[in-house]
């Protein structure tokens, strides 16, 4: 008899707090640059919202409006976000919702590692020279990746019907181009690390690469 009152004890304890969560987190917050914020909303004027930090709930986090798309919650969607082509807003809500998503599939699948090696390399064969102008090429490679064409791969996109839509291209470009320079300047930084040290130690014992 005891067992089987925990085991009720347990499943109403689980539903109480499952019904606490989503009463104290109902909101989600969908972001013009694709991240998705589950909160509680504690108030919206015309500029501002205010919400609960996800984090920290006793405090709150403030975002203007202009950068959000729509607000979701168990009773529908607000939009946020409308065609204004003088304010800036040339998409309409449903181009935004496809550039929305693209930015949302890059987000996930997107993985630049090429970026990455290559600015290991660039950068560690560059700082190994030991020369004042080393972090030049690092730069100077993370510069160029701006100008090859992204190439998306299907297994990245969660519809592959969306490839025909223009504007979740735009989204993914924008989103994996971000990627690709952040990795590469990551990876350009840790090479040029790497080479720099690699040089002060060949320096210090006498057998200097480059002379």
């Amino acid at each position: 008899m005891n067992k089987y009152i925990k085991i009720l004890g347990h499943i109403f304890l689980g539903l109480v707090s499952e019904k606490l969560f989503s009463q104290t987190y109902p909101d989600t917050i969908l972001m013009l640059n694709g991240n998705s914020i589950i909160t509680s909303i504690i108030e919206s004027n015309d500029s501002l919202t205010r919400f609960a930090n996800p984090k920290k709930p006793n405090k709150s986090l403030v975002v203007e409006n202009d950068r959000i798309f729509a607000i979701k919650n168990p009773s529908g969607e607000k939009l946020m976000y409308y065609y204004d082509s003088v304010k800036g807003n040339d998409l309409t809500i449903e181009e935004m919702r496809y550039y929305i998503l693209g930015e949302q599939d890059a987000q996930k699948g997107y993985k630049p590692r090429g970026a990455l090696i290559g600015g290991i390399l660039i950068g560690a064969a560059s700082g190994i020279t030991g020369s004042f102008l080393a972090p030049i090429p690092p730069f100077a490679y993370t510069a160029l990746l701006g100008i090859p064409k992204i190439k998306i791969k299907k297994k990245t996109v969660s519809n592959p019907e969306l490839l025909k839509q223009q504007t979740y291209l735009m989204g993914y470009e924008r989103v994996a181009r971000k990627k690709r320079n952040i990795q590469s300047l990551i990876g350009g930084g840790a090479g040029l690390v790497v080479g720099m040290g690699t040089y002060g130690v060949f320096k210090a014992t006498g057998n200097e690469i480059f002379k």
